[in-house]
């Protein structure tokens, strides 16, 4: 099983996380009972879970960079 990043899993909700973990674990055992076609599965099922809070990041980067940006631009008109 492949960890979101951090920075990923902090963007997820409080159920979100909660589902995130407990499909980590059901894909941890799968994998310990050497169930890699059915932890496959599980993992396809975190990656979509985690899609949304993607998102969230990329629009925090979208905003921040808008902010610099406009930070620079009121920086060069003094």
């Amino acid at each position: 099983m492949r960890h979101a990043s951090i920075q990923v899993r902090s963007k997820l909700t409080k159920d979100e996380l909660e589902r995130y973990e407990n499909l980590f674990e059901v894909g941890k055992f799968l994998e310990s009972q050497n169930r890699y076609d059915l932890a496959y599965t599980v993992q396809r099922e975190v990656d979509s879970l985690i899609q949304p809070a993607i998102e969230r990041l990329k629009e925090g980067s979208k905003e921040r960079d808008r902010l610099t940006e406009e930070f620079r631009n009121q920086s060069e008109e003094k």
